[in-house]
């Protein structure tokens, strides 16, 4: 088996949650955190349901104890938020002693500041600060100056599976000798623009989201930061440091059917599971559960649904089970904040419930896990899909002493 790199440090904000501990907490409580909109100024705030971080920008800007006059996008504050408690957690106190880099993903960047500031900043050149802070580089520069980090920054943007495509860089950096740790993730805050894109592709449910129901309406936006700090063997054992779980695996694949849509037999994302069962050397039967990616649209869940059983075949699907019922699709983070939840998997053996489900689909007979359920766990498959047909899967595996080199 590939042992692939151990994660050592693991920060996350979310609507359940401002800490890993209370995510944990509210997932095993089956407290989901869909809400009206309340931080956003728009027409939609009363009819849509979403996965709002209950602070607001003010409150972000003090606990960051950023200055006044900061041009930090929300996407920037969250991610920083995440970023400084995964370093803390992985017990780093000298983030430049190692080669270390930071590989973080966005998909909306800093759009809130400019959805505030695009009409004006033409007249005020002052204004010009916010209009800069748009793209995701910058979002990452920002995060990895609030570390401290001197070395390897960049961002991914693959849509929905951009922190599963960061976690996939990090480890490769890793294992190629590249870096020696590497700080992994992906932020999105939300913004008028999603809301209103999602809502004109008509994916958007107004009622309270329900993955791999017959019956289910379409996704519900949420907000979210999560990063994993991802670390060498060699790093691991200088430090005796404790490690929560390792990657073992990824793979990635395009579905090069739709701009938005997956196909019908969800090609990309069984090709992305084979290749992350490939590189891990590890056969599906050996899979304890899936955190499907479970966006509750007719699309995903059907594509998905179906790559999942031509990969397990019918019979021998592992427990399964979407947590985005709790969280609201958080698009760039989802990938993030559901490794944070695959590793919290892997630790207390425990299986989230897939909460709001009803109905079997009419396609096939899988029934997600609705209720908590604890089992042994060594191994933990992660799937996340973009528009564009970017399908990334990652697997995450139980750290075990003998594992260290």
């Amino acid at each position: 088996m590939n042992r692939g790199v151990a994660i050592t440090g693991m920060g996350i904000i979310s609507a359940i949650g401002n800490s890993v501990a209370e995510n944990y907490e509210a997932l095993v409580n089956g407290a989901m955190a869909m809400t009206r909109i309340e931080n956003i100024m728009t027409v939609h705030a009363g009819n849509m349901f979403v996965g709002e971080i209950k602070k607001t920008n003010q409150q972000l800007i003090e606990e960051l104890e950023l200055p006044i006059d900061n041009n930090f996008s929300r996407t920037a504050m969250i991610g920083a938020f995440a970023a400084k408690q995964a370093v803390k957690n992985a017990g780093i106190t000298a983030i430049n002693e190692y080669r270390t880099g930071l590989v973080s993903a966005s998909s909306v960047g800093g759009m809130d500041m400019t959805e505030n500031h695009y009409y004006n900043y033409f007249k005020n050149p002052e204004l010009i600060k916010y209009i800069s802070g748009h793209d995701g580089g910058d979002v990452a520069q920002k995060i990895a100056d609030e570390l401290g980090l001197k070395g390897f920054v960049t961002t991914i943007s693959t849509a929905c599976s951009s922190a599963a495509n960061a976690i996939m860089l990090g480890a490769r950096l890793i294992q190629s000798g590249k870096l020696d740790r590497v700080i992994v993730g992906g932020t999105d805050a939300l913004t008028k623009f999603t809301i209103n894109g999602f809502k004109t592709l008509l994916i958007l449910s107004d009622a309270h989201n329900a993955p791999y129901d017959n019956d289910r309406k379409g996704l519900n936006l949420g907000e979210a930061a999560a990063f994993l700090v991802l670390e060498s063997d060699e790093v691991v054992k200088e430090h005796d440091k404790k490690v929560l779980a390792r990657v073992s695996g990824f793979g990635n694949a395009n579905d090069a059917f739709h701009q938005t849509a997956s196909s019908e037999n969800g090609d990309g994302a069984f090709l992305a599971m084979e290749k992350a069962f490939e590189n891990a050397g590890l056969k599906p039967n050996q899979i304890d559960y899936i955190n499907v990616h479970g966006t509750a649209t007719p699309n995903n869940d059907l594509s998905e649904g179906r790559a999942i059983i031509r990969i397990f075949g019918a019979e021998q699907v592992p427990d399964f089970s979407s947590t985005k019922p709790f969280t609201g699709h958080t698009l760039a983070a989802a990938a993030a904040i559901e490794a944070v939840y695959s590793v919290l998997a892997l630790q207390h053996n425990v299986v989230f419930p897939n909460l709001n489900f009803k109905t079997p689909m009419t396609e096939f007979n899988l029934i997600p896990q609705t209720t908590i359920k604890y089992k042994n766990i060594e191994h933990v498959l992660s799937n996340s899909f973009g528009f564009g047909g970017n399908c990334s899967a990652v697997l995450f595996s139980k750290a075990h002493d003998e594992d260290i080199y």
